[in-house]
């Protein structure tokens, strides 16, 4: 049995401030509470608000079935305003409680009708959360008879739309959506594994000639890898419309202060690699390597020659003598001659 957040909590305090070690079970799981370099799949925990109608009651359902096996539905309702102080407090002691790092409240009222509060934690505090209006929902119920995910496949998601990229309420949206729907970490991904598709399309729409706020368009669609009616080798992919879709639009935001963005992504340095000096990789993907090395004067180095070698240099030296020798002694005819003509003696008749 894994001990409850208040003994874990307690038995921390004891290390830090130097008391009584806490028992191994406890030790094991405040173990399992630190950061991790590779992370699992994040829990995420679904509740109801203060109000919260039967379709809403859908939602989280739906939610689940998306999510699971790694969300928890609370069947009760709960007395708390996300935005506020005690509202926030709330959800952060709730999530702690049920070691979730995501969480979802649905709520409905006169103000706020269809209310979906989507938001997530860091180090068991609220890290960023967002309000969406649903405009238009169709639940999985209402998709009888047709095929859905498998329990713990990854989805594939696709972002339609430059707003995901120009708006930036919507580019911090992508961010969350991505990470409440991605699942497990994995690092390669099996073809036969691929079994439903979620498209959020983000389009812009004007209200008597004014710029509204955009409406993102949620579908579902279950995909079946057939026979490429082409004749290619890769499988062509079929869709079909499994739910849940929903139009919705963002209503309040409370995003991560940059300090706290930083510190959440901040990555171990464990994980990054050191960079190798004069190491390059060319087009073809080799490993190219520079050596300096300090100059050498080469003609001064004397290593030891085999008696073949020292025989062969001693025969090239004499020849070179011998040749010296005898371009000599023809200089020295050519020069007597030369004196003979123009005296008309030689030397040797002198001496």
């Amino acid at each position: 049995m894994a001990p409850t957040p208040h003994q874990a909590k307690t038995a921390k305090a004891k290390l830090i401030s130097g008391g009584k070690q806490p028992k191994a079970r406890i030790a094991r799981y405040l173990k399992t509470q630190e950061p991790q370099l590779v992370e699992g799949a994040k829990a995420a925990l679904l509740l109801k608000g203060i109000k919260c109608s039967d379709s809403m009651a859908t939602v989280l359902k739906d939610l689940r079935s998306v999510l699971s096996p790694h969300a928890k539905l609370l069947t009760k309702s709960n007395q708390i305003v996300a935005f506020d102080d005690a509202g926030t407090q709330s959800l952060e002691f709730l999530t702690t409680k049920n070691d979730a790092a995501l969480f979802a409240m649905a709520s409905h009222n006169k103000k706020r009708p269809n209310n979906l509060i989507l938001g997530r934690t860091f180090d068991r505090r609220v890290l960023d959360m967002v309000e969406l209006g649903i405009l238009q929902y169709r639940s999985i119920n209402d998709f009888p008879g047709l095929p859905k995910k498998r329990l713990g496949s990854k989805p594939l998601l696709h972002f339609v739309g430059d707003l995901w990229s120009s708006d930036h309420n919507l580019k911090s949206l992508q961010n969350l959506l991505i990470d409440f729907y991605r699942g497990d970490p994995v690092d390669s991904l099996v073809l036969s594994g691929l079994d439903h598709v979620m498209v959020f399309t983000a389009a812009e729409h004007s209200i008597g000639g004014a710029t509204a706020e955009p409406i993102v368009h949620q579908r579902t669609y279950f995909m079946k890898l057939k026979k490429d009616p082409q004749g290619g080798k890769a499988p062509a992919p079929y869709l079909t419309p499994s739910g849940p879709d929903m139009d919705f639009k963002l209503r309040r935001t409370q995003f991560a202060s940059p300090d706290l963005w930083k510190l959440a992504t901040k990555q171990p340095t464990t994980n990054k690699t050191k960079k190798k000096k004069n190491q390059t990789t060319n087009l073809f993907g080799e490993t190219l390597g520079r050596l300096h090395l300090e100059k050498q004067n080469i003609d001064a180095k004397s290593g030891k020659k085999s008696k073949a070698l020292r025989l062969a240099e001693r025969a090239e030296k004499e020849e070179d003598r011998a040749a010296t020798e005898s371009e000599l002694q023809q200089e020295m005819g050519e020069m007597e001659q030369e004196f003979q003509q123009t005296y008309g003696f030689s030397r040797n008749d002198i001496a």
